[in-house]
């Protein structure tokens, strides 16, 4: 039982479509068609889809599916993916939503998950259940007709043009040899896959470059459109296991003709798209936003799971009021990471630390801005040094 007047269960397999057509309603939109409920149905796994019943009718959901979370050094963590979240317009500000996400993270617990994590509609739903942003991602456009690579950029390979039937059966395995030790990466089912390709429509191309070897080795989900008097193409998707592979797919969508401008979405803050330019102007950066959010539902287990930097250890005081075996003090350092009760050098959210979890934040920026008392000055850069990631973290997939 959830707060007095609902209650929260896990939904039968015979309820998911209503969950499912509820949480459209929540984003505004119809309810969902035949079709587009047959390519959804996969990501549905059952005791993963929770519903909040008020006077015993549907008016909450939320749910997860299995998955995967790169961290700095390379481990993929066990993660519920959460999504497919919404409440009921005439339900609202009830205290559901609570009693799912409590329910929710309960559950992954109870499954071993150290971590949760999800894309947030909006910024400030979720911090208060202990989310906190872990990755950021930008958009760029550039003019396709004044943008071009320098001669030095890397160069090989080839690059191939195919329809979404003609790549279904090698995107899946193609996405598991690019970039997957970077912080923040997940994983791709058939599902996933399938959903996405009902997300994006018939009038998605796929590009994908062939190294020297004959191995494919990155691929692009790209589509045109048309506003007023400029024609754009939309990368949807890019994704490449070293910088040739990169530098020829962007070659490859710079070339294309009838288009104005090249625009990239969910790209990764560091992705060296300026430097391969002639002209680095012409790499518009139109917004940076946040990626991944992160709940760290076991702290001491989700710090052990990941390595860090050089330096000497640091006492950090963990506040978790929504999960609360998570409050205490954490001495962290290279060896290692243990509770402790030794005074905390640095104190701050648990929704805070998801911040850090990655190495997007440093912990000197998140003191400058208010977000973690340093009670001891000294340890905030050698926070700085412990938390910092070989890579920025990037997810680059939504779900």
């Amino acid at each position: 039982m959830g707060v007095t007047g609902h209650q929260v269960r896990p939904l039968a397999e015979s309820e998911f479509r209503e969950a499912h057509d509820l949480f459209r309603r929540a984003l505004l939109l119809r309810s969902s068609k035949d079709e587009e409920w047959e390519q959804s149905v996969g990501r549905y796994e059952p005791g993963r889809v929770l519903g909040a019943f008020v006077d015993g009718a549907l008016a909450g959901t939320a749910m997860a599916t299995t998955n995967v979370v790169a961290v700095p050094g390379g481990r993929r963590l066990p993660v519920g993916a959460v999504t497919g979240v919404g409440v009921r317009a005439d339900r609202t500000r009830r205290g559901l939503l609570t009693s799912l996400m409590r329910a929710q993270l309960d559950d992954a617990r109870r499954r071993g998950e150290a971590v949760a994590m999800l894309h947030a509609s909006e910024a400030v739903i979720y911090e208060r259940f202990g989310y906190g942003v872990a990755s950021r991602s930008r958009t760029v456009e550039l003019d396709r007709r004044r943008a071009a690579l320098r001669a030095s950029a890397p160069v090989g390979g080839q690059v191939r043009v195919l329809d979404q039937d003609e790549a279904a059966p090698i995107l899946s395995a193609l996405y598991q040899r690019c970039d997957q030790d970077r912080p923040g990466q997940i994983g791709r089912d058939d599902a996933w896959w399938a959903g996405q390709r009902s997300w994006l429509g018939d009038g998605v191309m796929v590009a994908v470059h062939t190294d020297g070897d004959g191995l494919d080795d990155g691929f692009a989900l790209y589509e045109a459109k048309n506003d007023k008097d400029v024609s754009s193409l939309q990368v949807h998707d890019l994704k490449t296991a070293n910088a040739a592979a990169a530098t020829q797919l962007w070659r490859f969508l710079l070339g294309v003709d009838l288009v104005d401008r090249v625009v990239g979405r969910n790209r990764p803050l560091d992705e060296p798209l300026e430097w391969w330019l002639t002209d680095r102007r012409q790499c518009q950066v139109t917004g940076v936003g946040d990626d991944l959010w992160l709940r760290l539902v076991d702290v001491l287990e989700a710090l052990r799971a990941r390595t860090f930097g050089p330096g000497d250890p640091v006492v950090i005081e963990v506040r978790d009021e929504f999960l609360p075996h998570n409050d205490g003090r954490y001495q962290v350092g290279p060896d290692g990471v243990d509770r402790c009760s030794d005074e905390p050098q640095l104190v701050l959210e648990v929704a805070v630390l998801a911040a850090l979890y990655l190495g997007d934040q440093t912990a000197s920026g998140l003191v400058a801005g208010g977000r973690i008392e340093a009670r001891d000055p000294a340890a905030v850069a050698a926070a700085d040094r412990l938390f910092a990631a070989a890579e920025t973290p990037w997810c680059g997939t939504n779900f």
